[in-house]
């Protein structure tokens, strides 16, 4: 068994301190603490469950789902992949447009996920919509950039450089491979098409926000 996690961009450092996105990392661990603290009927206020959304209840967990997570290992996994990728999309976005960016690719992920079960009752939670788009601007702007990756093969571990085209494109064709099998799960699980719809409108919107603003 291997996998790969990516630890940030070898080619280039941001001209600005990223606090936009250390403030979204703050705001995930806050509300983590708050789920670990409130417990099940936290998540359950505040997680979206489609079946509520589509039946025009609860709009507001479109937004906060993008903020909690369920497990150590999920907020952890995904602060890891927000912070490997999102400071140079900050950089070349500008702070208010990246904001606005990232809660808008976390919405439209959300709802993309909603669309594809709109009966199920199963809670849907996460910030990976709204990373997947941070990636999908990535590859967009900077594919030839080299990955810092912390590479798994089986036991062993290994620090390698690879293509960020080449990281995220593996990683959006594992989202496609694995979409159709989920689609119609009921009980819980990755929400791929979340993951898929995120990063769309992240490669499709990225030059958008950008403006002026892109560092070559």
């Amino acid at each position: 068994m291997g996998g790969m996690v990516p630890l940030g961009d070898a080619s280039r450092r941001p001209a600005r301190v990223p606090v936009v996105t250390a403030g979204i990392i703050v705001v995930n661990v806050v509300v983590f603490v708050l789920e670990l603290m409130r417990g099940d009927a936290f998540v359950t206020q505040w997680a979206a469950v489609p079946a509520q959304v589509v039946s025009g209840h609860h709009w507001i967990t479109i937004l906060t789902a993008m903020f909690m997570h369920g497990s150590w290992s999920h907020i952890i996994g995904n602060m890891i992949f927000l912070w490997a990728f999102a400071p140079e999309i900050e950089d070349a976005m500008g702070r208010g447009r990246y904001l606005v960016f990232y809660l808008v690719g976390g919405l439209v992920a959300m709802l993309a996920q909603v669309a594809a079960s709109p009966h199920s009752t199963v809670p849907n939670l996460g910030a990976s919509g709204a990373i997947a788009a941070v990636m999908g601007a990535f590859i967009v702007t900077y594919p030839r950039d080299q990955i810092r990756t912390l590479l798994f093969i089986f036991v062993f571990a290994r620090i390698r450089f690879i293509p960020a085209a080449l990281l995220i494109g593996l990683w959006f064709i594992s989202q496609l491979l694995h979409a159709g099998a989920v689609a119609q799960v009921q009980t819980g699980g990755v929400a791929y098409l979340a993951h898929i719809g995120g990063f769309i409108f992240g490669a499709a919107t990225a030059r958008l926000f950008e403006g002026q603003r892109r560092i070559a």
